[in-house]
């Protein structure tokens, strides 16, 4: 079961790659010599060629990036090969070898940097923007389902549902625009938070230092939707649970009510709660895009439409990649968590 969700799942991340390289590999010699200028002389645009592979033909530069990308492939023995990967040899196969080494998701076509070094303060900054609204959901979605559960059909479960039913319909970039306004400058002098900001800022007493408070609303407005969701499916979840036999009983054996919500009720009723979580946090990565923009938050989702915007494609490809790996990493890593918790699927 395990090999065939792995094998699966690398299926998918090769179908991803293959995409992604097609639908911009036929811009991919304009944006190259954009980089360079119009002034740049022939040399200079053979040198770039020669280096992105652009002279290559399609099938084999499709091949070449398939291989840079993957963790073990094929390294032949050429100054090129050993200076772009961090390589540890597996095995020699003649001249050549095939090795263990990081994805290499090539060089900026602006900067000239390893887009791996490009994307990697930003993904971190979205990691923690998407792990701090998944917490506020899934704590908070928990909490308030639970009372909606315990308090059905009174002012307060239609009260929660209908917020709820609001924060699933409002768009994120919407909600970004309303909260940056009204907490980040109508009521800033109450909130002392500020509209924009990204975590990390620079000054010439401190350095670089974290901005906790550059969070907090970023982090509301991307889990507003996923925390909506989770205070309805825990309700419907709760609700299912305590009117099944096994909680009865529990009841009738006299243990307390909190026991039987907590231990019985409850642990039954996260299953469907689980498999929300793992899409919404998926989706977050993704999703904070829109709310990185409106916050100018450096994140991954700023770092490529900078990147979108200079027309350098070897960043806009990495940080697609990259999202479509983290979601097939975690809708992975949830399956196999969702397995071990409901002995049915074992």
């Amino acid at each position: 079961m395990l090999l065939k969700k792995i094998a699966y799942s690398l299926f998918v991340m090769l179908g991803v790659v293959i995409l992604v390289f097609t639908l911009f590999n036929a811009t991919a010699g304009g944006a190259a010599m954009d980089a360079l200028g119009q002034r740049s002389d022939k040399a200079s645009q053979q040198a770039l060629e020669i280096e992105f592979g652009l002279n290559q033909p399609f099938s084999e530069r499709l091949v070449t990036y398939i291989n840079d990308l993957s963790p073990i492939s094929f390294h032949t023995d050429d100054k090129t090969n050993t200076e772009k990967y961090n390589w540890a040899k597996i095995i020699s196969v003649g001249k050549s070898a095939v090795v263990f080494k990081w994805p290499y998701l090539r060089r900026s076509f602006v900067s000239k940097k390893p887009v791996g070094e490009i994307l990697e303060p930003a993904i971190k900054c979205t990691a923690i923007l998407a792990s701090a609204a998944m917490l506020l959901a899934i704590f908070g979605g928990i909490y308030l389902g639970i009372i909606c559960a315990l308090k059905q059909n009174t002012w307060v479960d239609k009260l929660l549902l209908t917020i709820t039913n609001l924060g699933v319909s409002i768009p994120s970039f919407f909600a970004a625009v309303l909260i940056a306004w009204l907490f980040g400058y109508l009521w800033s002098s109450y909130t002392g938070l500020s509209m924009t900001g990204s975590l990390y800022d620079f000054d010439f007493e401190t350095g670089r230092h974290i901005v906790w408070a550059n969070l907090i609303l970023p982090a509301i407005t991307l889990g507003i939707r996923p925390l909506s969701v989770i205070t309805q499916l825990t309700r419907n979840s709760m609700l299912d649970a305590m009117g099944m036999d096994y909680v009865r009983t529990a009841r009738a054996k006299g243990l307390s009510e909190y026991r039987v919500l907590v231990y019985h009720a409850l642990r039954n009723a996260l299953n469907p709660v689980l498999t929300a979580v793992s899409g919404w946090f998926a989706s977050l990565m993704a999703g904070a895009f829109f709310v990185e923009f409106v916050f100018n938050y450096r994140g991954l989702g700023m770092v490529t439409v900078d990147a979108l915007e200079k027309n350098d494609l070897p960043v806009v490809m990495g940080a697609v990649v990259t999202v479509a790996f983290l979601f097939v990493l975690i809708n992975l890593l949830v399956d196999l968590l969702y397995a071990r918790l409901d002995p049915r699927l074992r």
